[in-house]
Protein backbone atom coordinates (compact mmCIF):
# COMPACT_ATOMS: atom_id res chain seq x y z
CA UNK A 1 0.00 0.00 0.00
CA UNK A 2 1.36 3.40 -0.98
CA UNK A 3 2.00 5.83 1.88
CA UNK A 4 1.56 9.34 0.44
CA UNK A 5 1.94 12.37 2.66
CA UNK A 6 -0.55 15.24 2.54
CA UNK A 7 0.74 17.98 0.25
CA UNK A 8 -0.18 20.70 2.74
CA UNK A 9 1.79 19.00 5.48
CA UNK A 10 4.86 18.84 3.27
CA UNK A 11 4.54 22.48 2.29
CA UNK A 12 4.09 23.53 5.89
CA UNK A 13 7.24 21.71 6.92
CA UNK A 14 9.29 23.96 4.62
CA UNK A 15 7.30 27.18 4.94
CA UNK A 16 9.02 28.30 8.12
CA UNK A 17 12.09 26.14 8.81
CA UNK A 18 13.43 28.70 11.27
CA UNK A 19 10.46 27.94 13.57
CA UNK A 20 10.87 24.18 13.41
CA UNK A 21 12.37 22.52 16.45
CA UNK A 22 13.20 19.05 17.67
CA UNK A 23 10.97 17.63 20.37
CA UNK A 24 12.53 16.58 23.66
CA UNK A 25 12.58 12.89 22.62
CA UNK A 26 14.14 13.83 19.28
CA UNK A 27 16.82 15.84 21.02
CA UNK A 28 17.48 12.80 23.19
CA UNK A 29 17.85 10.74 20.02
CA UNK A 30 20.47 13.12 18.67
CA UNK A 31 22.46 12.94 21.90
CA UNK A 32 22.17 9.16 22.29
CA UNK A 33 23.43 8.49 18.77
CA UNK A 34 26.35 10.84 19.34
CA UNK A 35 27.30 9.28 22.66
CA UNK A 36 27.11 5.77 21.22
CA UNK A 37 29.47 6.46 18.32
CA UNK A 38 32.51 4.54 19.56
CA UNK A 39 30.38 1.57 20.62
CA UNK A 40 28.85 1.51 17.16
CA UNK A 41 32.31 1.55 15.58
CA UNK A 42 33.32 -1.34 17.82
CA UNK A 43 30.32 -3.38 16.66
CA UNK A 44 31.14 -2.48 13.07
CA UNK A 45 34.67 -3.76 13.54
CA UNK A 46 33.39 -7.00 15.08
CA UNK A 47 31.06 -7.87 12.22
CA UNK A 48 33.37 -6.74 9.43
CA UNK A 49 36.16 -8.97 10.72
CA UNK A 50 33.86 -11.94 10.07
CA UNK A 51 34.11 -12.90 6.42
CA UNK A 52 30.57 -13.17 5.05
CA UNK A 53 31.00 -13.51 1.32
CA UNK A 54 27.69 -14.65 -0.13
CA UNK A 55 28.95 -18.18 -0.67
CA UNK A 56 30.54 -18.41 2.77
CA UNK A 57 27.35 -19.67 4.39
CA UNK A 58 28.93 -20.23 7.77
CA UNK A 59 30.28 -16.67 7.77
CA UNK A 60 26.91 -15.16 6.86
CA UNK A 61 25.29 -17.09 9.70
CA UNK A 62 28.08 -16.02 12.09
CA UNK A 63 27.34 -12.35 11.39
CA UNK A 64 23.65 -13.01 12.00
CA UNK A 65 24.51 -14.69 15.30
CA UNK A 66 26.35 -11.55 16.46
CA UNK A 67 23.49 -9.28 15.45
CA UNK A 68 20.54 -11.29 16.74
CA UNK A 69 21.20 -10.50 20.44
CA UNK A 70 21.55 -6.81 19.56
CA UNK A 71 17.99 -6.77 18.22
CA UNK A 72 16.66 -8.98 20.99
CA UNK A 73 18.03 -6.58 23.61
CA UNK A 74 15.81 -3.89 22.06
CA UNK A 75 12.71 -6.09 22.31
CA UNK A 76 12.65 -7.41 18.75
CA UNK A 77 11.54 -10.95 17.93
CA UNK A 78 14.33 -12.43 15.83
CA UNK A 79 13.97 -15.12 13.16
CA UNK A 80 16.60 -16.91 11.08
CA UNK A 81 15.06 -17.87 7.73
CA UNK A 82 17.10 -20.73 6.32
CA UNK A 83 17.80 -20.54 2.59
CA UNK A 84 19.60 -23.85 2.05
CA UNK A 85 16.92 -24.92 -0.41
CA UNK A 86 17.82 -21.88 -2.54
CA UNK A 87 21.57 -22.44 -2.32
CA UNK A 88 22.28 -19.69 0.20
CA UNK A 89 22.78 -19.29 3.96
CA UNK A 90 19.65 -17.47 5.07
CA UNK A 91 18.08 -14.18 6.12
CA UNK A 92 17.83 -12.52 9.54
CA UNK A 93 14.48 -10.85 10.22
CA UNK A 94 13.75 -8.86 13.39
CA UNK A 95 10.22 -7.70 14.21
CA UNK A 96 8.91 -5.13 16.68
CA UNK A 97 5.17 -4.86 17.29
CA UNK A 98 3.97 -1.49 18.55
CA UNK A 99 0.70 0.42 18.56
CA UNK A 100 -1.87 -1.20 16.24
CA UNK A 101 -2.90 0.62 13.05
CA UNK A 102 0.13 2.93 12.99
CA UNK A 103 2.73 3.20 10.24
CA UNK A 104 4.40 -0.11 9.36
CA UNK A 105 8.08 0.37 8.57
CA UNK A 106 10.46 -1.99 6.77
CA UNK A 107 14.24 -1.50 7.15
CA UNK A 108 16.35 -3.39 4.60
CA UNK A 109 20.03 -4.35 4.69
CA UNK A 110 22.16 -7.39 3.97
CA UNK A 111 24.60 -9.61 5.83
CA UNK A 112 26.71 -10.77 2.88
CA UNK A 113 29.53 -9.05 0.99
CA UNK A 114 31.26 -9.61 -2.35
CA UNK A 115 34.48 -10.63 -0.58
CA UNK A 116 34.73 -14.42 -0.30
CA UNK A 117 37.18 -16.17 2.07
CA UNK A 118 39.91 -16.32 -0.57
CA UNK A 119 39.97 -12.51 -0.91
CA UNK A 120 43.25 -10.85 -0.01
CA UNK A 121 41.36 -7.78 1.24
CA UNK A 122 40.94 -8.32 4.98
CA UNK A 123 41.18 -6.53 8.31
CA UNK A 124 39.86 -3.32 9.87
CA UNK A 125 42.20 -0.38 9.38
CA UNK A 126 41.03 2.79 11.11
CA UNK A 127 42.55 6.16 10.35
CA UNK A 128 40.77 8.70 12.55
CA UNK A 129 37.20 8.98 11.31
CA UNK A 130 37.82 6.78 8.27
CA UNK A 131 38.20 3.02 8.07
CA UNK A 132 39.28 0.74 5.24
CA UNK A 133 37.43 -2.55 5.53
CA UNK A 134 35.84 -5.13 3.18
CA UNK A 135 32.06 -4.81 3.07
CA UNK A 136 32.04 -1.85 5.46
CA UNK A 137 29.75 0.34 3.35
CA UNK A 138 28.11 -2.45 1.39
CA UNK A 139 26.51 -3.25 3.73
CA UNK A 140 27.68 -3.76 7.30
CA UNK A 141 27.86 -0.05 8.01
CA UNK A 142 24.19 0.17 7.04
CA UNK A 143 23.32 -2.48 9.60
CA UNK A 144 25.11 -0.48 12.29
CA UNK A 145 23.13 2.63 11.26
CA UNK A 146 19.92 0.65 11.77
CA UNK A 147 20.94 -0.53 15.22
CA UNK A 148 22.22 2.90 16.28
CA UNK A 149 18.88 4.44 15.28
CA UNK A 150 16.82 1.80 17.07
CA UNK A 151 18.88 2.08 20.25
CA UNK A 152 18.39 5.83 20.27
CA UNK A 153 14.64 5.39 19.79
CA UNK A 154 14.57 2.92 22.67
CA UNK A 155 16.41 5.36 24.93
CA UNK A 156 14.10 8.24 23.94
CA UNK A 157 10.93 6.19 24.37
CA UNK A 158 9.84 6.46 20.73
CA UNK A 159 10.42 2.81 19.86
CA UNK A 160 7.59 1.56 22.09
CA UNK A 161 4.78 2.41 19.69
CA UNK A 162 6.60 1.58 16.46
CA UNK A 163 5.79 -1.27 14.08
CA UNK A 164 9.07 -2.28 12.46
CA UNK A 165 10.47 -5.19 10.49
CA UNK A 166 14.22 -5.30 9.90
CA UNK A 167 15.06 -7.55 6.95
CA UNK A 168 18.73 -8.47 6.56
CA UNK A 169 19.15 -10.76 3.58
CA UNK A 170 22.08 -13.13 3.33
CA UNK A 171 22.46 -13.13 -0.44
CA UNK A 172 22.01 -9.60 -1.78
CA UNK A 173 25.26 -9.74 -3.73
CA UNK A 174 24.30 -13.00 -5.48
CA UNK A 175 20.70 -13.95 -4.86
CA UNK A 176 19.67 -17.58 -4.48
CA UNK A 177 17.67 -19.57 -6.98
CA UNK A 178 14.86 -19.62 -7.75
CA UNK A 179 14.79 -15.87 -7.23
CA UNK A 180 11.08 -15.90 -6.41
CA UNK A 181 11.74 -18.16 -3.42
CA UNK A 182 14.90 -16.32 -2.33
CA UNK A 183 12.98 -13.03 -2.10
CA UNK A 184 9.58 -14.31 -0.99
CA UNK A 185 9.96 -13.24 2.65
CA UNK A 186 11.23 -9.79 1.71
CA UNK A 187 8.39 -9.22 -0.74
CA UNK A 188 5.86 -10.35 1.87
CA UNK A 189 7.30 -7.78 4.29
CA UNK A 190 7.09 -5.13 1.57
CA UNK A 191 3.40 -5.83 1.04
CA UNK A 192 2.88 -5.49 4.81
CA UNK A 193 4.71 -2.18 5.08
CA UNK A 194 3.68 1.44 4.54
CA UNK A 195 7.28 2.66 4.22
CA UNK A 196 10.54 0.95 3.24
CA UNK A 197 14.05 2.26 3.90
CA UNK A 198 17.13 0.75 2.27
CA UNK A 199 20.41 1.01 4.17
CA UNK A 200 23.01 0.67 1.47
CA UNK A 201 25.53 3.50 1.27
CA UNK A 202 24.66 7.19 1.40
CA UNK A 203 24.86 8.96 -1.95
CA UNK A 204 26.87 12.18 -2.10
CA UNK A 205 26.34 14.71 -4.89
CA UNK A 206 28.83 17.56 -5.34
CA UNK A 207 30.03 17.05 -1.78
CA UNK A 208 26.52 17.10 -0.28
CA UNK A 209 24.38 14.26 1.08
CA UNK A 210 21.67 13.28 -1.42
CA UNK A 211 18.44 11.32 -1.20
CA UNK A 212 17.77 8.19 -3.24
CA UNK A 213 14.19 7.99 -4.47
CA UNK A 214 14.95 5.68 -7.42
CA UNK A 215 17.32 2.90 -8.39
CA UNK A 216 17.64 1.14 -11.72
CA UNK A 217 16.98 -2.51 -12.39
CA UNK A 218 19.57 -5.19 -13.05
CA UNK A 219 19.06 -7.82 -15.71
CA UNK A 220 21.20 -9.80 -18.12
CA UNK A 221 21.18 -10.95 -21.70
CA UNK A 222 22.90 -13.73 -23.63
CA UNK A 223 23.35 -13.42 -27.38
CA UNK A 224 24.39 -16.30 -29.66
CA UNK A 225 25.02 -16.18 -33.38
CA UNK A 226 25.68 -19.02 -35.79
CA UNK A 227 26.62 -19.47 -39.44
CA UNK A 228 27.74 -22.05 -41.96
CA UNK A 229 31.47 -22.48 -41.76
CA UNK A 230 33.70 -22.75 -44.78
CA UNK A 231 36.80 -21.39 -46.48
CA UNK A 232 37.33 -17.69 -45.83
CA UNK A 233 37.68 -16.96 -49.55
CA UNK A 234 33.92 -17.39 -49.84
CA UNK A 235 32.87 -14.90 -47.13
CA UNK A 236 30.32 -12.27 -48.16
CA UNK A 237 29.16 -14.43 -51.06
CA UNK A 238 25.57 -15.60 -51.46
CA UNK A 239 26.42 -19.23 -50.71
CA UNK A 240 28.72 -18.63 -47.69
CA UNK A 241 27.22 -15.54 -46.09
CA UNK A 242 28.88 -13.36 -43.48
CA UNK A 243 29.83 -15.70 -40.66
CA UNK A 244 28.89 -15.61 -36.98
CA UNK A 245 31.28 -12.88 -35.87
CA UNK A 246 30.08 -10.30 -38.40
CA UNK A 247 26.51 -11.04 -37.34
CA UNK A 248 27.51 -10.58 -33.71
CA UNK A 249 29.25 -7.29 -34.56
CA UNK A 250 26.20 -6.06 -36.49
CA UNK A 251 23.90 -6.72 -33.56
CA UNK A 252 26.12 -5.20 -30.89
CA UNK A 253 26.79 -2.08 -32.94
CA UNK A 254 23.06 -1.75 -33.63
CA UNK A 255 22.45 -1.86 -29.88
CA UNK A 256 24.99 0.96 -29.50
CA UNK A 257 23.38 3.12 -32.16
CA UNK A 258 19.67 2.41 -31.79
CA UNK A 259 18.94 1.82 -28.09
CA UNK A 260 20.20 4.95 -26.28
CA UNK A 261 17.77 6.76 -24.00
CA UNK A 262 18.03 8.41 -20.60
CA UNK A 263 18.65 6.06 -17.63
CA UNK A 264 19.11 2.99 -19.88
CA UNK A 265 22.39 1.08 -20.17
CA UNK A 266 23.24 -2.25 -21.82
CA UNK A 267 26.83 -3.23 -21.25
CA UNK A 268 28.62 -6.04 -23.12
CA UNK A 269 30.49 -7.93 -20.42
CA UNK A 270 32.39 -10.44 -22.58
CA UNK A 271 32.23 -12.15 -25.97
CA UNK A 272 33.91 -14.87 -28.03
CA UNK A 273 33.69 -16.03 -31.63
CA UNK A 274 35.26 -18.80 -33.70
CA UNK A 275 34.82 -22.39 -34.77
CA UNK A 276 33.41 -23.12 -32.32
CA UNK A 277 32.72 -20.58 -29.55
CA UNK A 278 31.10 -21.95 -26.42
CA UNK A 279 29.71 -20.38 -23.25
CA UNK A 280 31.27 -21.75 -20.06
CA UNK A 281 29.23 -23.76 -17.57
CA UNK A 282 29.35 -20.82 -15.14
CA UNK A 283 27.91 -18.49 -17.82
CA UNK A 284 30.70 -16.08 -16.87
CA UNK A 285 33.31 -17.28 -19.36
CA UNK A 286 33.64 -18.55 -22.92
CA UNK A 287 36.09 -20.59 -24.95
CA UNK A 288 36.86 -20.48 -28.65
CA UNK A 289 39.28 -21.53 -31.35
CA UNK A 290 39.60 -21.01 -35.10
CA UNK A 291 41.82 -20.09 -38.00
CA UNK A 292 42.17 -16.95 -40.04
CA UNK A 293 41.09 -18.78 -43.19
CA UNK A 294 37.90 -20.31 -41.74
CA UNK A 295 34.52 -18.54 -41.63
CA UNK A 296 33.52 -18.62 -37.93
CA UNK A 297 30.60 -20.87 -37.11
CA UNK A 298 29.51 -19.38 -33.79
CA UNK A 299 29.81 -16.43 -31.41
CA UNK A 300 28.48 -15.69 -27.94
CA UNK A 301 28.24 -12.54 -25.84
CA UNK A 302 26.76 -11.70 -22.45
CA UNK A 303 25.91 -8.37 -20.89
CA UNK A 304 23.57 -6.54 -18.57
CA UNK A 305 20.51 -4.34 -18.97
CA UNK A 306 19.58 -1.57 -16.50
CA UNK A 307 16.49 0.63 -16.63
CA UNK A 308 14.58 3.04 -14.42
CA UNK A 309 11.14 1.49 -14.93
CA UNK A 310 9.85 -1.91 -15.98
CA UNK A 311 8.22 -0.27 -18.99
CA UNK A 312 11.65 0.96 -20.06
CA UNK A 313 13.02 -2.55 -19.56
CA UNK A 314 10.32 -4.04 -21.77
CA UNK A 315 10.73 -1.38 -24.45
CA UNK A 316 14.49 -1.92 -24.64
CA UNK A 317 14.10 -5.70 -24.68
CA UNK A 318 11.60 -5.53 -27.54
CA UNK A 319 13.97 -3.38 -29.59
CA UNK A 320 16.89 -5.72 -28.87
CA UNK A 321 14.86 -8.71 -30.05
CA UNK A 322 13.90 -6.88 -33.25
CA UNK A 323 17.54 -6.04 -33.99
CA UNK A 324 18.59 -9.64 -33.40
CA UNK A 325 15.88 -10.95 -35.73
CA UNK A 326 17.18 -8.99 -38.76
CA UNK A 327 19.95 -11.40 -39.81
CA UNK A 328 22.84 -10.96 -42.19
CA UNK A 329 22.91 -13.40 -45.07
CA UNK A 330 23.79 -16.96 -44.04
CA UNK A 331 23.50 -16.34 -40.30
CA UNK A 332 21.13 -16.97 -37.39
CA UNK A 333 20.95 -15.29 -33.98
CA UNK A 334 19.11 -15.70 -30.69
CA UNK A 335 18.92 -13.55 -27.57
CA UNK A 336 17.74 -14.52 -24.09
CA UNK A 337 16.93 -11.66 -21.70
CA UNK A 338 16.47 -12.16 -17.96
CA UNK A 339 15.04 -9.51 -15.66
CA UNK A 340 16.35 -10.14 -12.13
CA UNK A 341 16.41 -7.14 -9.83
CA UNK A 342 13.43 -4.92 -10.68
CA UNK A 343 13.71 -1.13 -10.81
CA UNK A 344 12.83 1.16 -7.93
CA UNK A 345 11.01 3.72 -10.02
CA UNK A 346 10.63 7.32 -8.77
CA UNK A 347 7.15 7.89 -7.34
CA UNK A 348 5.29 10.75 -5.70
CA UNK A 349 5.32 8.73 -2.49
CA UNK A 350 9.10 8.36 -2.61
CA UNK A 351 9.47 12.09 -3.20
CA UNK A 352 7.16 12.79 -0.26
CA UNK A 353 9.34 10.66 2.00
CA UNK A 354 12.40 12.62 0.92
CA UNK A 355 10.48 15.79 1.75
CA UNK A 356 9.87 14.38 5.22
CA UNK A 357 13.55 13.61 5.60
CA UNK A 358 14.40 17.13 4.50
CA UNK A 359 12.06 18.54 7.13
CA UNK A 360 14.20 16.65 9.65
CA UNK A 361 17.35 18.04 8.04
CA UNK A 362 15.92 21.53 8.54
CA UNK A 363 15.22 20.77 12.19
CA UNK A 364 18.77 19.52 12.59
CA UNK A 365 20.21 22.58 10.83
CA UNK A 366 21.46 20.51 7.89
CA UNK A 367 21.35 21.13 4.17
CA UNK A 368 18.54 19.90 1.93
CA UNK A 369 19.21 16.50 0.34
CA UNK A 370 18.55 16.71 -3.41
CA UNK A 371 17.43 13.59 -5.30
CA UNK A 372 20.39 11.56 -6.50
CA UNK A 373 20.52 10.68 -10.23
CA UNK A 374 19.25 7.08 -10.50
CA UNK A 375 21.67 6.32 -13.32
CA UNK A 376 24.47 6.43 -10.73
CA UNK A 377 22.97 3.78 -8.44
CA UNK A 378 22.82 0.06 -9.05
CA UNK A 379 20.09 -2.36 -8.09
CA UNK A 380 19.40 -3.41 -4.51
CA UNK A 381 16.99 -5.46 -2.41
CA UNK A 382 14.68 -2.48 -1.85
CA UNK A 383 13.80 -2.80 -5.53
CA UNK A 384 11.90 -6.03 -4.83
CA UNK A 385 9.45 -4.20 -2.58
CA UNK A 386 9.27 -0.99 -4.63
CA UNK A 387 6.13 -2.10 -6.54
CA UNK A 388 4.29 -2.44 -3.22
CA UNK A 389 5.52 0.35 -0.95
CA UNK A 390 7.04 3.83 -1.08
CA UNK A 391 10.62 4.07 0.05
CA UNK A 392 13.97 5.75 0.32
CA UNK A 393 17.30 4.09 -0.40
CA UNK A 394 20.83 5.18 0.47
CA UNK A 395 20.13 5.44 4.21
CA UNK A 396 23.46 3.81 5.12
CA UNK A 397 26.81 5.52 5.79
CA UNK A 398 28.96 7.43 3.32
CA UNK A 399 32.09 5.93 1.85
CA UNK A 400 33.79 4.90 -1.34
CA UNK A 401 35.17 1.92 -3.23
CA UNK A 402 32.35 -0.57 -2.63
CA UNK A 403 33.03 -4.01 -4.18
CA UNK A 404 36.74 -3.27 -4.45
CA UNK A 405 39.87 -3.54 -2.38
CA UNK A 406 40.21 -0.35 -0.37
CA UNK A 407 36.49 -0.01 0.41
CA UNK A 408 36.31 2.92 2.84
CA UNK A 409 33.73 4.29 5.27
CA UNK A 410 33.39 7.81 6.63
CA UNK A 411 32.69 6.75 10.20
CA UNK A 412 31.06 9.98 11.34
CA UNK A 413 28.39 9.54 8.68
CA UNK A 414 26.98 6.74 10.84
CA UNK A 415 25.96 9.42 13.33
CA UNK A 416 24.09 11.71 10.96
CA UNK A 417 22.38 8.84 9.16
CA UNK A 418 21.28 7.17 12.40
CA UNK A 419 19.95 10.49 13.73
CA UNK A 420 17.96 11.12 10.55
CA UNK A 421 16.63 7.57 10.55
CA UNK A 422 15.59 7.51 14.19
CA UNK A 423 13.74 10.81 14.00
CA UNK A 424 12.00 9.83 10.76
CA UNK A 425 10.89 6.49 12.21
CA UNK A 426 9.75 8.17 15.43
CA UNK A 427 7.58 10.67 13.56
CA UNK A 428 6.11 8.08 11.21
CA UNK A 429 5.35 5.75 14.13
CA UNK A 430 2.80 8.24 15.47
CA UNK A 431 0.84 8.36 12.22
CA UNK A 432 -1.92 6.00 11.01
CA UNK A 433 -1.14 3.06 8.77
CA UNK A 434 -2.33 3.24 5.20
CA UNK A 435 -3.22 -0.46 5.15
Amino acid sequence: MRFILPVLAIAASFACPAAAQLTAPEQAIVETVESGFESDVALLEEITLINSGTHNHAGVKAVADVLAPEFEALGFAVEWIDQAANGRAGHLFARYEGTPATTKMLLIGHLDTVFEPDSSFTGFVREGDRAVVPGVVDNKGGIVVILAALRAMKEAGTLDGANIVVALTGDEEDAGEPLEAARADLIEAGKWADVALGFEGLSVLDGKDAGVIARRSSGSWTLTTSATSGHSSGIFSDHAGYGAIYEMARILDSFRRELPEENLTYNVGFMAGGTPAELGADALSATTSGKTNIIPSSAVARGDLRALTQEQNERAAARMRAIVADHLSGTEAEIAIEFRYPPMAPTDGNRALLDRLNAINADLGREVMEPYPPSRRGAADISFVAPHVDGLAGMGPAGSGSHAEGETIELRSIVRQAQRTAILLSRLAKEPSAN
